[in-house]
């Protein structure tokens, strides 16, 4: 259930949802009429190919050029697109605006997965040189669907969405929870949210509150988050940005809160901002967050910006004026902050007292969709946990499918010298892992069937040094090549 009022009432929401069921203005329906090419152009501000597929007055036509393309449309035309919801009670609603004789979107409403709409603030693009107001509810975007797809979908019993905006997290945890309860600051965004579950057949619990204050108490399977992480001077110019804490500050309150969030077992995954100090080391930063919490951490870095390059960014989100970026350039410097991370925060309350903490640069290796290849890095660590060296030693490994050795050699009277060789993945997280011969033999020969006690014993005896000096040095290398997913212990 929720506490917050959706902006129509349920009988408009399902007159509403019978108007854009029976138009077709569905994810499919849209790219069936325009196509995939003129949908994504259309979001980029490039909505000529949409338009000219949308022509012709009917409904879904319509409504593509009202709310995908901008465009101001006839008050007959939007009314017959709209009916059975009168267009006075969309007006009311705040759905549509008059604007140049006509009507134009006050919303957006966009038709995202199979079944589903969310409804959000009108983008910036959309009025351009307008800046936005204060409490601007923001839509599907880069950092919202980076993180949808970097969530582990496992069934859950309960989630929690911090800071859910218009709710496109807590629609995706409705495909794999059984309860799922969403947070916001913005009684605005509280608003939206209830629309988007309304409109898409959801009912959630949600709460007024910045970010986990509001379930002070309680606890959940699985917690998510794209909180307003924008590195800066800490006061509040747009809620969907701007925490209201200095720097980065909002990232680290969030893994002190997970302790207390999370239930045994249950795993936190939130988005994050982080500082490039001079003279520090970004990860030791990072990590410091969770040192002394008792949860098991993997931190991925997939982007850093310089600061201009940062700071321009975001004001041109917010269609801000440009002579802000000397004041914010200026509190950088002050902090002596040279660069901008972006990534993942993963955290699981594990029981263990050994937590394992990773913090890594994967820039160069990250794939869209991370959920699973998550799920997966915190199943091997389990696995690792749970085996000594003798079962490691009496355990068979097979290497990753599609597994490619790269070599870089250098030629030479005597023929090609090898320089370097690494092991590279071929998809998921694409770990390249730099290996001397002898592993690179040890991977060689993991086909499953022999036990690494066995071709330790072989490599032993070609290479004349004693077997136990050998099993020794193997057994960090084979752990750290089962956690980076190259070596898979086969279970039999």
């Amino acid at each position: 259930m929720t506490r917050h009022q959706a902006l129509l009432p349920p009988a408009g929401i399902d007159q509403l949802r019978e108007a854009l069921t029976a138009a077709g203005y569905t994810s499919a329906g849209i790219v069936a009429r325009i196509g995939a090419p003129a949908r994504a152009a259309a979001a980029r501000g490039a909505g000529g190919a949409a338009l000219r597929a949308a022509s012709g007055g009917d409904p879904l036509g319509t409504l593509i050029r009202l709310f995908i393309c901008g465009q101001t449309e006839p008050e007959e035309a939007v009314a017959a697109a709209l009916a059975p919801l009168p267009v006075a009670d969309a007006l009311a609603a705040g759905l549509v605006e008059p604007h140049l004789g006509g009507l134009r979107q006050a919303v957006d409403l966009e038709a995202y997965g199979e079944d589903w709409w969310v409804v959000s603030d009108v983008t910036a693009a959309a009025r351009p040189g307008q800046p936005l107001r204060p409490d601007h509810v923001l839509g599907v975007g880069g950092a919202s669907t980076t993180l949808a797809g970097a969530t582990i979908r496992r069934p859950v019993s309960s989630a929690l969405d911090l800071g859910t905006g218009c709710g496109v997290q807590a629609l995706h945890l409705s495909t794999h929870a059984a309860r799922v309860t969403a947070t916001d600051v913005s009684p605005r965004a509280l608003r939206f949210a209830a629309t988007t579950a309304a409109l898409s057949g959801q009912r959630w619990e949600l709460v007024a509150g910045d970010l986990a204050r509001p379930v002070a108490g309680r606890r959940f399977d699985l917690v998510v988050s794209n909180p307003p992480f924008v590195v800066g001077e800490g006061p509040v110019r747009y809620a969907y940005r701007d925490s209201g804490r200095a720097g980065d500050a909002v990232a680290a309150e969030l893994a002190a809160a997970a302790p207390d969030l999370l239930t045994e077992g249950g795993v936190m995954q939130y988005l994050a901002n982080w500082a490039h100090v001079t003279g520090e080391d970004w990860g030791d930063r990072v990590a410091g967050w969770v040192a002394g919490t008792g949860l098991d951490a993997w931190v991925i870095q997939r982007e850093v910006a310089d600061p201009v390059t940062y700071v321009n960014m975001w004001l041109s989100d917010a269609n801000e004026p440009g002579e802000r970026a000397a004041a914010w350039l200026d509190w950088f410097d002050a902090n002596k902050i040279e660069a901008v991370g972006f990534g993942l925060v993963t955290l699981r309350r594990s029981g263990h007292d050994d937590p394992v903490v990773r913090i890594e640069d994967l820039r160069q290796h990250v794939q869209p969709s991370l959920g699973e290849q998550v799920a997966a890095w915190f199943d091997r660590q389990d696995w690792l946990r749970r085996v000594d060296r003798e079962q490691m030693l009496a355990a068979r490994y097979r290497a990753a499918d599609g597994l490619r050795l790269q070599q870089e050699a250098t030629r030479s009277p005597e023929g090609w010298v090898v320089d370097r060789q690494v092991l590279a993945m071929p998809d998921g997280l694409r770990w390249v892992e730099e290996v001397d011969q002898l592993t690179l033999a040890l991977v060689g020969g993991c086909d499953g069937r022999v036990r690494l006690r066995e071709q330790l014993a072989v490599l032993a005896a070609a290479h004349g040094v004693p077997e136990a000096e050998l099993a020794e040095a193997a057994i960090p290398v084979v752990a750290h090549l089962v956690e980076r997913g190259i070596l898979v212990p086969c279970e039999r």
